[in-house]
């Protein structure tokens, strides 16, 4: 029941209005998938629909919502549910971030983190994937985590705390709906060229240092294209991999951080499926 074509498939999108988001609605509609999307920032995602409608592609349903609002995700599931039916990729992308050590972040930059970052992603498999396991058909997750969800980054407190949770769910996830035919992959992204690398907020620090600039220059030149990440997540879709990296650099500093990978794998889907039988589930 893995997904080998995107011909057909009805892929969802958050945070399809920029950066990895934008490029992946462009890759999978190239690919003849049938879109439905959805960012924060509606005249941008209105430019990103009609974009991908002159370039040939469907774009079945979109609107502008914030997935941290628990409310507005249920809403928008139905209204795309009642137009569409389920759907058979769904794709967390959208995303924000704040850097800074303990002592200057605040708890409004805490709780952003876990609300954008991890409960929207949650939101967002609450409302879809039980109407994508009712329907029988398999199909695809895709949790777009980062380097910071596998690697301890400086000054990555807040948002690894997201991404690290959201890898959890993911994990948890993998095992659980194999069962059900739908595959999981986890996107660990290290620098990529996004709006994000202007205007991410490291609390404390003036960016417009000669210091703080040198770096992210250098972040810049080493940085991945959103292209070429959103071409990974459709080969990790079509290949069914667990974990999509980007960069070298993220893949062999988590090969260090757990070299013994196989038995786990084969340990935690055991579990799972003792799991179920003692609860007596399918």
């Amino acid at each position: 029941m893995a997904i080998t074509d995107l011909r057909g498939t009805k892929f969802l999108v958050t945070g399809a209005a920029s950066g990895i988001g934008r490029a992946l609605a462009h890759a999978a509609s190239e690919r003849g998938a049938r879109l439905v999307l959805t960012d924060l920032q509606e005249e941008a995602l209105d430019e990103v629909v009609r974009s991908v409608r002159e370039r040939g592609g469907t774009v079945l349903h979109s609107a502008a919502l914030d997935i941290s609002d628990y409310e507005a995700v249920t809403a928008f599931a139905r209204d795309v549910h009642e137009a569409c039916g389920s759907l058979d990729i769904v794709a967390n992308v959208a995303g924000v971030s704040v850097w800074g050590t303990v002592d200057r972040l605040k708890h409004e930059h805490w709780k952003l983190m876990v609300d954008v970052n991890l409960m929207g992603p949650i939101h967002v498999i609450e409302n879809f994937v039980p109407a994508m396991i009712e329907a029988g058909r398999g199909g695809h997750i895709v949790n777009v985590s980062s380097a910071a969800g596998l690697l301890a980054l400086p000054w990555h407190a807040a948002y690894s705390a997201s991404k690290f949770g959201l890898r959890g769910v993911s994990e948890v996830l993998r095992f659980d709906l194999k069962r059900d035919g739908i595959g999981v992959s986890l996107v660990v992204p290290g620098a990529v060229r996004t709006p994000l690398v202007d205007t991410v907020q490291i609390v404390g620090v003036d960016r417009d240092r000669p210091e703080v600039r040198k770096l992210t220059q250098r972040f810049v030149r080493h940085a991945a294209t959103p292209e070429k990440v959103a071409e990974r997540i459709v080969a990790g879709i079509l290949k069914n991999r667990f974990m999509v990296y980007t960069s070298f650099d993220t893949r062999f500093g988590y090969w260090w951080a757990r070299k013994f990978a196989p038995p786990y794998n084969l340990v935690m889907q055991a579990a799972n499926d003792y799991f179920r039988r003692v609860v007596g589930t399918k």
